[in-house]
């Protein structure tokens, strides 16, 4: 009796066990662990503009030249802009199937990977840093870090920002890291954006502003009382960025400056807002 029970037993464990790892059917596969979306690749941010219709980019809007917005008619305009209006028609067939949203340096990347936006187009410089949290396209401008004075400034390069010197900046940019390695004995001061740094710099809060030259001339056009001096101390390659692993779409986006610049888009909208050809 005892050994009949307990075979029974046996049988019994054997078949619970076979209950609970039943080998796929033919033809099918084995099931997939880690959620449902184990085992299949997300879509790419290409796909995804495609189903939506738009593109959403995070750009500048304060920033002449590249991302600024006109208080008055709520317009935003520069080359960063342009070149996603042209990305746009490349993707969907039409300029105006695109949505911007504003992004400062210090909100680009949070955005972008909660996907809020697509993609940044903001005069973003590529670093070893930042590539470790985004994708970067190939270069699209070349800038470099400079300094921003009021005419007359006794401040006429970086080797004249020493201590007792105020330097305003941006929040999140590369440009305050660099200004920090460059004059440790100086004070920095950063804010939001760039409109409010220079809004400092112009009651006088600061002695210098600095970022990249691009930036800076745009600031010049603005008001004429200020100059950019010294040249430029560091190199700013600026890329477009696309969320961490897509590769699909970093490739579809190189491709796309390839082939403006080839058409010579590129070369026309560089020249109308940067007033000269791009360097080659």
């Amino acid at each position: 009796m005892g050994m009949t029970f307990t075979l029974i037993m046996i049988t019994i464990m054997l078949a619970l066990t076979a209950c609970g790892t039943a080998a796929p059917a033919p033809g099918t596969d084995a099931p997939k662990t880690g959620g449902a979306e184990s085992g299949k690749a997300a879509d790419s941010t290409l796909d995804a503009i495609k189903k939506r219709g738009k593109l959403v980019a995070g750009v500048k809007f304060d920033t002449k030249l590249f991302g600024l917005k006109d208080p008055g008619t709520g317009k935003v305009e520069g080359f960063d802009i342009d070149l996603a209006k042209a990305l746009a028609k490349q993707i969907l067939g039409d300029e105006t199937k695109l949505e911007l949203k504003e992004v400062t340096s210090k909100t680009r990347i949070p955005m972008l990977n909660n996907g809020d936006i697509d993609m940044i187009i903001a005069t973003m410089t590529i670093t070893e840093e930042r590539k470790k949290e985004v994708e970067f396209s190939d270069v699209y401008f070349k800038a470099g870090q400079s300094l921003l004075v009021k005419k007359g400034s006794a401040i006429k390069s970086v080797a004249d920002v020493k201590k007792g010197v105020k330097v305003l900046a941006v929040k999140g940019s590369t440009s305050t890291t660099n200004i920090r390695a460059k004059a440790p004995e100086a004070t920095v001061l950063e804010f939001e954006n760039y409109q409010e740094a220079f809004t400092a710099l112009k009651a006088g809060q600061g002695d210098t502003l600095t970022t990249d030259n691009a930036i800076l001339y745009g600031m010049v056009k603005q008001d004429p009382n200020y100059e950019v001096v010294g040249g430029t101390f560091t190199d700013e390659p600026y890329g477009m960025a696309i969320k961490k692993g897509d590769t699909t779409y970093t490739a579809y986006v190189n491709d796309f400056l390839k082939s403006i610049k080839a058409s010579g888009q590129y070369d026309k909208l560089y020249e109308q807002w940067i007033g000269e050809k791009p360097s080659k």
